[in-house]
């Protein structure tokens, strides 16, 4: 039975995954109810999956955990003990990073290789520009959009879905934290236009 994968990401209520000025983690919204949500999530053995952006962003945040307290959150410590595949062909071994596996081969050719013999579920959690491609290739099983109560339209970055193909989306599970951030999960298929679908 294959492992199912879940591209998991933080949002803003107008898609961008991360914003510059003073918002600081979590956009400065985070509640007792989303970190342990965070820890439900990321408790369970999982794999975690990175591709090389994400993967250096994490480490420097490890390496310099006094200018960034949320990554010690315990949902943040469960996600970092977990065992890691990072796929790059840029970055090189060792890792610095408690359990982790360097794949260097194409994103697709690893994730559907992870898929058929993991006995644990796969997690990634950012890495835009890796998920974008196994969503395209059909390898994502379940997007979950965590969003929080801010627009960011001056000082938002990288925006979570900017340039994807067209996907329906099929609403899983939906939760309220903190009476303002919604956790949404779909089960996204491709989208057929109708011209197409006849």
């Amino acid at each position: 039975m294959s492992a199912t994968y879940t591209f998991d990401v933080f949002s803003s209520l107008d898609g961008f995954g991360s914003a510059g000025s003073d918002w600081g983690g979590y956009w400065g919204k985070q509640g007792p109810e989303l970190l342990g949500r965070r820890l439900q999530l990321y408790t369970p053995p999982c794999r975690m999956v990175y591709g090389a952006q994400t993967f250096r962003l994490f480490e420097h945040f490890w390496s310099q955990i006094e200018q960034n307290p949320e990554v010690e959150d315990p949902w943040g410590v469960a996600m970092h003990e977990q065992p890691t595949t990072v796929i790059s062909s840029t970055l090189v071994e060792p890792l610095n990073w408690p359990d982790a596996t360097l794949e260097q081969e194409d994103a697709v050719r690893v994730v559907t290789r992870l898929k058929a013999q993991s006995e644990i579920p796969l997690r990634s959690h950012g890495s835009l520009a890796l998920n974008h491609s196994l969503l395209a290739a059909g390898l994502v099983d379940f997007i979950q959009v965590t969003v929080f109560p801010v627009l960011t339209g001056r000082s938002g970055a990288s925006p979570i879905f900017a340039g994807m193909d067209d996907y329906d989306l099929e609403l899983i599970d939906s939760r309220l934290l903190d009476h303002s951030i919604q956790e949404l999960t779909y089960r996204p298929t491709l989208h057929v236009p109708r011209h197409q679908a006849q």
